[in-house]
């Protein structure tokens, strides 16, 4: 059985998730999935995020489907051309509220919650969303970049740096790297009740307690945004989904639930979640799906494609008409009264447009209807010109007409009957006597 691969695409990680081959779309535990991390230095994350779904695709051929979690239309934009300049197409591309969603469901966290909060605190932004869980519709959906993980780590550098036992960084690489050590600071106090983590600036020393008081202003103005969504959806809920990294803070999850009044999940891994529902929203696209000619559409440039195609047919029009001219000018000629009906056809088509690379050709308009009855005395150009245009509309049931002596069949056109010209009718003069 093939497996799936789920991938969140966050602003500081890429995460991947795959469900256990035993149990690819069984029941859903914490343990379900193998899960990887991959951070992002100095590189795009949509660039990373299609390398590492590269190289991930090639090291195990039994993957049959991928999906990719997006926040917004840019951010999916982003994706497919980090995909296409990867050649990468069978995949698909899942709203992350829905891949949370998704993995809450399959859970069990959120059974008989009708209305949800989704509490997405990452290192990037805040989103905050009111969703009906039985139509799965997103009632009403807020982001901010003001309160983030980013933000949390900032607020411990500067604690660190004023309480002086921190030298301000002297370089921008200096600060990166004690960023990165508040940041891991931050992490371990979800669990520890203090940490002392060494730099060459100084102690990074913090405690639970003084992490929780620095914190939580910037936390209770999440969750002040978060009952505001709540009152512009005009709509009651009945539990927040808490997910994201900074979720596994003890303080988010408090402070939510004396704001909401109602219960706060936090699942496991909340940093997993988009990436874990993902997997389980995976499908497999194959190449003649209208999914994925949409998505060829989608990353393939207008200036590129159509001007190929649309040359490719305005060509063949134009091979036709030229083809009917020269059959009708070699018929006309033979006759000897060609230059009548040319020369007729050279005065009505002034003022009309021109062919061009960009008009359609119509070939219908080439095809005279020149048939004589033997033995008429009337003008054979003069009969040309009167005559209506043929008939096309022909059932399957009408037989062909059957060729006589006189009756020249030309592929593409209508049978063409020559009429038997009298002698004393002849438009050239005789020969000379010798």
């Amino acid at each position: 059985m093939s497996s799936v691969l789920g991938v969140s695409v966050g602003a500081g990680a890429v995460r991947m998730a795959r469900p256990h081959a035993d149990n690819p779309h069984g029941h859903v535990s914490p343990h379900s999935f193998d899960l990887q991390t991959i951070p992002v230095v100095d590189q795009s994350v949509e660039e990373l995020a299609a390398e590492a779904i590269g190289v991930t695709l090639e090291a195990t051929p039994g993957i049959g489907a991928t999906a990719i979690a997006y926040r917004s239309e840019q951010h999916a934009r982003a994706i497919r051309a980090a995909m296409a300049r990867q050649q990468l197409t069978n995949y698909e591309l899942v709203p992350e509220i829905a891949a949370a969603l998704e993995f809450a469901q399959a859970t069990g966290d959120i059974r008989g919650i009708s209305s949800l909060v989704v509490y997405d605190l990452g290192s990037s932004g805040l989103t905050v969303s009111v969703i009906d869980t039985h139509s799965r519709e997103v009632r009403h959906s807020e982001r901010t970049s003001d309160i983030s993980g980013d933000y949390l780590d900032s607020l411990i550098r500067e604690q660190q740096i004023a309480s002086g036992r921190i030298a301000h960084p002297p370089n921008a690489a200096g600060l990166a790297a004690l960023d990165a050590l508040c940041r891991e600071a931050k992490e371990q106090l979800t669990t520890n009740t203090a940490v002392a983590l060494p730099s060459e600036q100084g102690l990074v020393l913090l405690a639970q307690e003084n992490f929780e008081s620095l914190i939580m202003l910037a936390i209770e103005s999440s969750a002040r945004m978060a009952r505001d969504v709540i009152v512009r959806s005009d709509r009651p809920v009945h539990g927040v989904l808490a997910i994201g990294g900074c979720a596994r803070i003890p303080l988010v999850a408090k402070v939510l639930e004396r704001w909401m009044g109602v219960p706060v999940i936090v699942p496991d891994s909340p940093e997993t979640v988009m990436a874990r529902g993902a997997a389980l929203l995976a499908r497999p696209v194959g190449k003649e799906t209208p999914a994925a000619a949409a998505l060829d559409d989608e990353l393939s440039p207008a200036w590129l494609a159509a001007p190929a195609q649309r040359g490719r047919r305005e060509i063949s029009g134009a091979v036709l008409t030229v083809s009917a001219l020269a059959v009708v000018a070699a018929i006309g000629l033979g006759l000897g009264y060609g230059p009548q009906v040319l020369e007729r056809d050279s005065h009505t088509s002034e003022g009309s447009p021109s062919l061009s690379p960009t008009t359609t050709p119509r070939t219908t308009s080439l095809d005279p209807q020149i048939a004589v009855a033997p033995g008429t005395t009337e003008s054979p150009a003069h009969e040309s010109v009167a005559a209506p245009p043929p008939n096309r509309r022909q059932t399957t049931s009408e037989a062909p007409p059957t060729p006589g002596p006189n009756t020249i069949v030309v592929p593409g056109l209508p049978p063409i009957v020559v009429p038997t010209i009298p002698p004393e009718v002849f438009p050239f003069p005789p020969p000379p006597p010798r």
